[in-house]
C-alpha cells in the first residue's frame, strides 16, 4: 500500500487532482484530455504523474479490463490544508495568529463569515479539550 505523503501537492499534481476530484473517476487519457486544452503533455508524461501521485497516496486504482481507472484516495481538503500549513510556515514564521490578523485587518469579512468562523473555533476548543481530557486518562 502506497506510503501518504502530506507535502502539498505541485501546481501540476494540483491540476491532475481537481480534474480527478472534479470528475470522481478517471482514466489517463481522460486526464491527459483535460489537461492538453492548457498545454501539450504526452500520455506517458500524464501516466507517470499519476503513477507518482498514487504512489505518494493521493490517488488509488481499480481495473477495468485492461484500464486503469482512478479516483481520489484523500480529499480536497487535505490539499488545501497542507497548502495553507505551508503558507502559515512561509508567510507568518508559522503563527496561525499572524495569518488570522492579516485577514481581519486587511480583508472584509461580513457578520456571517465573522460568525462561521467563531463557531470553528468553538468547535475546535471544544475538540481539544475533549483530546486533552482522553489524554489524561490514558496517561
Amino acid at each position: 500500500m502506497a506510503k501518504a505523503d502530506s507535502s502539498p501537492l505541485t501546481e501540476a499534481q494540483r491540476e491532475i487532482m481537481e480534474i480527478v476530484w472534479e470528475r470522481e473517476e478517471v482514466t489517463v487519457s481522460e486526464v491527459r484530455d483535460a489537461l492538453v486544452e492548457k498545454r501539450d503533455l504526452a500520455r506517458n508524461t500524464v501516466q507517470t504523474m499519476i503513477v507518482r501521485l498514487e504512489e505518494k497516496g493521493w490517488l488509488k486504482h481499480r481495473t477495468d479490463g485492461r484500464t486503469f481507472v482512478y479516483s481520489a484516495k484523500r480529499p480536497r481538503t487535505v490539499s488545501l490544508g497542507a497548502k495553507v500549513s505551508q503558507m502559515v510556515d512561509r508567510l507568518f514564521a508559522g503563527s496561525p495568529e499572524e495569518l488570522v490578523t492579516a485577514l481581519l485587518d486587511y480583508r472584509d469579512i461580513s457578520p456571517e463569515e465573522i460568525e462561521r468562523i467563531r463557531a470553528m473555533i468553538d468547535k475546535a476548543e471544544t475538540k481539544q479539550k475533549r483530546t486533552t481530557k482522553q489524554r489524561r486518562k490514558s496517561s
